[in-house]
C-alpha cells in the first residue's frame, strides 16, 4: 500500500523552523497499530492521520501519534493538517475566514482558517480549559540549582513560580531575561534532592517576558527529567497552563488578552504561537490558539 504524506513546519513562517509534523491526508485504511509503527518510523514530534477525508468537506477526524504513543489532543497537528488540506484543495476556502471542525480523541475543535491573497495566512482553534493552581513550589535556591541559574535571575516580584495543571502539571518558573531561558541547563541530581518531585510536575515551563523578536511577548522553554539536556521541545501543549497561570495574578485584568509566545531562536527551530484568552474569572478559560505553517516536503510511504 502506498500512502501520500506531507511534512509541515508548524507555528512558523520559515521553512526548517517550528515543529515538524507529518500529515497523512487519506488514512482511512490504516489501523491504529500501523499508525503507531509509521509514527515511530518517521520519528517526528507528532504524526497526524486524517481518517475520513471524504465524509464532510468541513469536518475531519484526526488521530495523532508520537513515536511512543497515541495522543488524545495536540495543537500542532491542527495547524499542520489545515495547511495541508488547503494546499491540496481538500477543503473549500472561498472566503477570507472559513470555519471547519477537527475531531480528536478529546472532542471536536472549531478551527478558523484565514486567507490573504488566496493563501492561508493563519489557522486558529479554540478550546476551553479548567485549571488547578498550586502555590506550593520549591524554594528559589532549589529552583536556581536545578536550572543551573543564579537566584537573582528568577523573577519573584511581578511573577512567581506556580504549579499549574490543565490535565498535565507544569512547574511554571519566571525569569527576568531571555538569556536566562536560553542558558538554563537542567540538573537531575539537584532536582531529585529538591521539593520539586513532590509537586508531581515532570516538566518545567521556564519563561521570560522579554524576547529580542518583535513578533512575540514571551519566550518559553520546556525542561525536565524526561527532556534531553540539549532538547528544546515544542511548548504548545503547555500553553493552556501558561494562559491559566497568567490569569491567576490579580494584575491580569478581566477581558480579552492577545499575546504571542516564541520558543527557540533562529538557530533552534524558532516557533511563534499566537494566543487569545477571555479572562472572566470563571471555572473555565476560553483560549484561541493560532499559528502559521510551511509545507516543506511530500512523499510516499510504502506499507
Amino acid at each position: 500500500m502506498s500512502l501520500n504524506y506531507y511534512i509541515v513546519d508548524a507555528f512558523t513562517q520559515q521553512a526548517f523552523s517550528g515543529a515538524q509534523i507529518a500529515v497523512f491526508p487519506d488514512a482511512v485504511n490504516i489501523d491504529a497499530e500501523k499508525m503507531q509503527l509509521i509514527a515511530r518510523e518517521l520519528n517526528l514530534t507528532e504524526t497526524v492521520f486524517i481518517t475520513n477525508p471524504q465524509q464532510n468537506d468541513q469536518h475531519r477526524q484526526l488521530r495523532i501519534f508520537s513515536p511512543i504513543k497515541e495522543i488524545d489532543f495536540a495543537g500542532h497537528p491542527i495547524i499542520a493538517a489545515a495547511y495541508v488540506l488547503a494546499t491540496i484543495d481538500e477543503i473549500s476556502l472561498e472566503k477570507e475566514n472559513t470555519q471547519i471542525i477537527f475531531s480528536q480523541n478529546r472532542g471536536d475543535f472549531e478551527v478558523n482558517v484565514s486567507l490573504s491573497e488566496g493563501e492561508v495566512s493563519l489557522v486558529q482553534f479554540s478550546q476551553k480549559v479548567a485549571s488547578v493552581i498550586d502555590r506550593f513550589t520549591p524554594s528559589d535556591n532549589e529552583l536556581a540549582e536545578f536550572l543551573s541559574l543564579e537566584v537573582r535571575e528568577l523573577d519573584h516580584k511581578k511573577y512567581t513560580t506556580r504549579l499549574v495543571s490543565c490535565g498535565f502539571p507544569y512547574l511554571i518558573v519566571p525569569v527576568w531575561d531571555y538569556d536566562s531561558v536560553r542558558n538554563a541547563k537542567f540538573n537531575f541530581a539537584t532536582w531529585s534532592q529538591s521539593a520539586a518531585p513532590q509537586t508531581a510536575a515532570q516538566e518545567i515551563l521556564l519563561f521570560s517576558p522579554k524576547t529580542p523578536y518583535q513578533d512575540a511577548n514571551f519566550n518559553a522553554r520546556l525542561l525536565g527529567p524526561n527532556i534531553g539536556p540539549h532538547d528544546d521541545p515544542p511548548v504548545g501543549s503547555a500553553m493552556p497552563a501558561f494562559a491559566s497561570y497568567l490569569c491567576s495574578f490579580d494584575f491580569t485584568q478581566l477581558g480579552t488578552h492577545t499575546f504571542a509566545v516564541d520558543r527557540g531562536d533562529n538557530k533552534n527551530r524558532r516557533s511563534v504561537i499566537h494566543m487569545e484568552m477571555d479572562h472572566k474569572a470563571q471555572s473555565e478559560l476560553t483560549l484561541r490558539v493560532g499559528g502559521q505553517a510551511v509545507v516543506v516536503a511530500e512523499g510516499k510511504l510504502l506499507v
